[in-house]
């Protein structure tokens, strides 16, 4: 497959992770919806690395998933200790970590 249709599929869901943030007020869609944009940001780069011919991005996309398996593991220990204290897992219900 061309670079292009790799970019295009990275933008689609890039873009459909996006929406997912702005317009969902669940707490794990939007924790999926960060981890949807992060594998998109990880598919350009393997893209444009196997278009270069360089293995530089190889290293990059290793990076970006150890960071949004750190992400994924800090994002639902926040996401337990909310649901504990306040039983719910909606952002419009939750405004803030007041202790």
């Amino acid at each position: 497959m061309p670079t292009y249709a790799y970019i295009l599929v990275s933008l689609a869901l890039f873009f459909v992770g996006a929406a997912g943030v702005l317009l969902r007020r669940n707490v794990l869609i939007v924790l999926m919806s960060v981890e949807m944009q992060l594998a998109a940001g990880t598919l350009a780069l393997l893209s444009f690395s196997r278009a270069l011919g360089d293995q530089k991005g190889h290293v990059f996309a290793f990076f970006v998933m150890a960071l949004a398996a750190a992400e994924a593991a800090v994002g639902l220990a926040i996401v337990v200790s909310v649901f504990r204290t306040r039983r719910t897992a909606s952002l419009d219900e939750v405004n803030g970590l007041k202790g």
